[in-house]
């Protein structure tokens, strides 16, 4: 695939819709022209197919993604602080860009087959927050975990499946108010937990 420039990507996006309703599968190469607002040779001197479209708008998302959550993750600030800015800011290009998000479910088996696609979710997503969970305990104020990647899984997986869920039920026409409020939810779960007294793992943290 050849370098995208800025001004096709950003008319791209406006194919995104149009894939999220008929799927990639039923979407003509023509159709996705016609909705992006480009010529079909355009679209093909970028792209070899179809495929190739919808891994750049995932990627591009996911690139901007990192972008948005690397800045609120190196902020000032305590790193529970920033943990909470950058669930928050992650979420927030989620639900900036809900026809894609609604793309990615409706050919969530194609798309977890595109090799960049895995390397793309880690930088923008769990790295982010797995350093944020080693730099809380060394500055006191997050707690040690027995198996840090599976907790930066964990929190991986509530931000992508809500900010998913969210796009595809459909959100409100203030995407920066639902994104505050989804990741308040999220961040009050993961650092305050369910339970009135918390159990005592036996880690230092805890006593």
């Amino acid at each position: 695939m050849r370098q995208v420039p800025a001004k096709l990507a950003s008319k791209l996006y406006g194919a995104a819709e149009l894939i999220a309703e008929r799927g990639l599968a039923d979407a003509k190469v023509d159709e996705i022209a016609d909705a992006a607002g480009i010529p079909k040779a355009t679209l093909y001197y970028y792209f070899s197919g179809k495929d190739e479209v919808l891994a750049f708008l995932l990627a591009d998302m996911l690139e901007l993604i990192a972008g948005e959550g690397g800045t609120a993750a190196s902020a000032p600030g305590s790193a529970r602080d920033r943990l909470e800015s950058a669930v928050e800011a992650q979420l927030a290009v989620m639900l900036d860009h809900p026809a894609v998000c609604r793309a990615l479910v409706g050919d969530l088996g194609r798309a977890t087959r595109l090799p960049e696609l895995a390397a793309a979710l880690q930088e923008a997503f769990h790295r982010p927050i797995a350093s944020l969970l080693a730099e809380g305990v060394s500055d006191g104020t997050l707690r040690p975990v027995e198996d840090p990647g599976a907790v930066a899984l964990s929190i991986f997986g509530a931000i992508t499946v809500t900010g998913l869920s969210v796009a595809v039920e459909g959100s409100s026409n203030d995407s920066a108010t639902d994104a505050a409020r989804i990741a308040a939810s999220i961040c009050d779960l993961m650092l305050n937990g369910l339970a009135t007294t918390p159990a005592n793992t036996g880690l230092e943290g805890d006593r």
